[in-house]
Order: C-alpha cells, then sequence, then structure tokens
C-alpha cells in the first residue's frame, strides 16, 4: 500500500495505473474498512471456523458491504 499526501500526489506517481483509480480514497476510509470485526478476530486461534460461523459470515458481509 503507498500512502500519498494527496490525490494529485498520486496521480503524478510514475506507476499510478487509471485501471486502479476507484481505490484512490482518504486514509480514513481505509482505517475504517480494515478495522471491522472480520480483521480484529484473526488472533482468534479458532479463526477459520469463526469465519463458517453465523457471525464470522456477519462480519465478512459487513466488510465487504464497505467496498463499491
Amino acid at each position: 500500500m503507498n500512502l500519498f499526501r494527496s490525490e494529485e500526489h498520486a496521480r503524478r506517481w510514475l506507476q499510478f495505473n487509471l485501471e486502479f483509480e476507484h481505490t484512490l480514497k482518504p486514509l480514513a476510509f481505509w482505517a475504517d474498512a480494515f478495522s471491522g470485526e472480520m480483521f480484529r478476530a484473526r488472533t482468534r486461534p479458532d479463526y477459520i471456523s469463526w469465519l463458517a460461523s453465523e457471525e464470522g459470515k456477519t462480519g465478512v458481509a459487513a466488510t465487504r458491504a464497505k467496498f463499491p
């Protein structure tokens, strides 16, 4: 992940690809997206089986809903 001061800085980056333009979001968006239950639960010893549970499925659905 690359962090830029602004969208303009990102667009001037030599490796900028217009195909990924839709991913230019403020840091607050990405912090919120990766702070969901699905990511916080990764330290659980039963994480894989937790993902298959109803609670896990709800967490995955909530994370997916944050992305267009």
